[in-house]
């Protein structure tokens, strides 16, 4: 399926990535599922760059940006074979599920695939952001409105 590749923890997030494309009409929120480019290897210049454009080790691999089961939403650390979260995506971890997000680790594209389907069957956590109320938008173009006329 992918070509050459050797299986490993990029050819199981690819297949995350795969199965969500393909799942996009039954969960439409998958839409929303993104990888964090933060891995891999670089030369030392482009490292200094991504650092400088706000990279951060230990951020996991992906993320799903949908409030769901209580949850702010979901972020998916990947890893392959036996090998376990570094110090600092432990870090990174303990400090996204302070802020309310679920965070797994998931060895295999099956357990993540799985995980993601249990995640978006649950219930819809309502987050409230007053730019989308009708009402305090009206009140807001209103008051707009009564500036430009003075």
């Amino acid at each position: 399926m992918y070509g050459n590749l050797k299986r490993g923890e990029d050819t199981e997030q690819m297949g995350v990535i795969d199965w969500a494309n393909w799942n996009a009409g039954r969960f439409p929120e998958l839409k929303l599922l993104f990888h964090i480019p933060n891995g891999g290897k670089r030369d030392i210049k482009e490292a200094a760059r991504f650092k400088a454009m706000g990279v951060k080790p230990g951020v996991p691999d992906l993320c799903l940006p949908v409030p769901m089961n209580g949850f702010a939403g979901l972020y998916i650390e990947m890893k392959y074979d036996k090998n376990k979260p570094t110090e600092k995506q432990k870090e990174w971890i303990r400090a996204l599920k302070e802020q309310g997000y679920k965070v797994i680790i998931c060895y295999s594209s099956i357990d993540a695939t799985q995980e993601l389907e249990k995640y978006l069957q649950g219930k819809r956590t309502i987050l409230y952001d007053p730019d989308f109320d009708p009402a305090i938008r009206q009140q807001k173009d209103r008051a707009k409105e009564r500036q430009e006329d003075r």
